[in-house]
């Protein structure tokens, strides 16, 4: 078969920069880490006067900013031998509360790494890998990584997409945050609504214990509390509101999450799901998203449905279609779309 060497020139072309990009996460997590990046964003400096700011080596320091500018993270002025950021980088990389944070998904990818092996056993099995059998790093990337987003969209946009909950929450309501993780979504929606109760749910004990220590740092403990359950399993009822923070494509049976959900619902309460963004077929996934979102469904999302009973296996990827069925599987008949954003989706389900 012949070669077109145009075409091959553009594969590696393309390898080349995904090589560098994947070289880079790992410094880019130390400097996240070390406080290099928010040291930096306070001036142009050279290699020593960062190293004298932060308490590295010198040496370390020069080739650490080397490889920086080297991706566009940081600049370099030739003049004067100094780096510097400018507000986009200060924005993306120092502001862990900006939608755009970067160094938090790089903890994702490093668990996938340190995992990988594991999961070469699984796709050699058919058998699926827990949530709780990743290496730490999952945890705390998926908190730095979507508590951004959260911030910036979830009181501002998701909630008062619903019809009606806005107002039962500022008067008073009470909700179920299901797979509630550290505690992100949860902490964030009792501070917004100190008259509401939240109870977050998570099968994961150490995640429950974070979301907890968590919960007494950020002040809400008057009106938020932490169980570890099951989804399907999950104890109260006539709740106002259950939301579910792109967790239900994990699961093994949400069919069964979601005939739970309907059972602990008030007749007039409401079941926000969020997901991640997708269209409804392969070929309209093969974008830059979707390469992240399929990525981390592979070795993440797929193996930990695939761990639990049924383990249907949805993906990060499912379409609108079939995550209404499993709503409708739970006995859900009034389902929309309520609102979207470039990296989720937010359904409204109502009985």
């Amino acid at each position: 078969m012949p070669i077109d060497q145009d075409k091959l020139n553009q594969l590696v072309s393309k390898f080349v920069g995904d090589l560098g990009a994947s070289i880079n996460g790992p410094t880019i997590l130390i400097g996240e880490q070390l406080g290099l990046y928010k040291a930096l964003a306070e001036g142009p400096m050279t290699p020593k006067s960062l190293a004298d700011k932060t308490g590295i080596s010198e040496r370390y320091a020069r080739e650490w900013l080397a490889a920086q500018a080297a991706s566009g993270y940081v600049n370099y002025d030739s003049t004067t031998g100094r780096f510097w950021m400018s507000p986009e980088q200060i924005f993306t990389l120092t502001n862990e509360e900006s939608p755009v944070y970067i160094p938090g998904a790089f903890y994702l990818v490093s668990s996938m790494y340190k995992d990988e092996r594991k999961l070469v056993d699984a796709y050699k099995s058919g058998k699926g890998f827990g949530w709780h059998e990743h290496h730490n790093d999952l945890f705390q990337g998926t908190l730095k990584f979507f508590k951004p987003g959260y911030i910036a969209n979830l009181v501002s946009s998701w909630l008062p997409s619903l019809e009606g909950v806005v107002p039962k929450l500022q008067e008073g309501a009470k909700v179920a945050d299901v797979g509630c993780g550290y505690g992100a979504s949860t902490i964030i929606m009792a501070k917004a609504f100190p008259k509401s109760k939240f109870i977050g749910y998570d099968y994961h004990l150490e995640s429950i214990e974070t979301a907890r220590n968590a919960a007494i740092t950020a002040g809400v403990t008057e009106n938020t509390d932490f169980e570890v359950a099951l989804a399907k399993e999950y104890k109260g009822k006539d709740f106002d509101l259950v939301t579910f923070f792109d967790c239900l494509h994990d699961m093994g049976d949400p069919a069964g999450a979601a005939k739970h959900v309907h059972d602990s619902l008030k007749p007039d309460g409401t079941w926000m799901v969020v997901e991640p963004a997708a269209k409804g077929t392969i070929e309209d996934n093969l974008n830059p998203i979707g390469r992240v979102f399929y990525n981390a469904s592979a070795m993440i999302c797929v193996p930990s449905s695939l761990s639990q009973e049924v383990g249907l296996g949805l993906g990060a990827q499912a379409s609108d279609v079939d995550l209404g069925k499993v709503m409708q599987a739970g006995g859900f008949t009034r389902i929309r779309k309520a609102t979207e954003t470039p990296f989720n989706r937010i359904f409204e389900a109502r009985i």
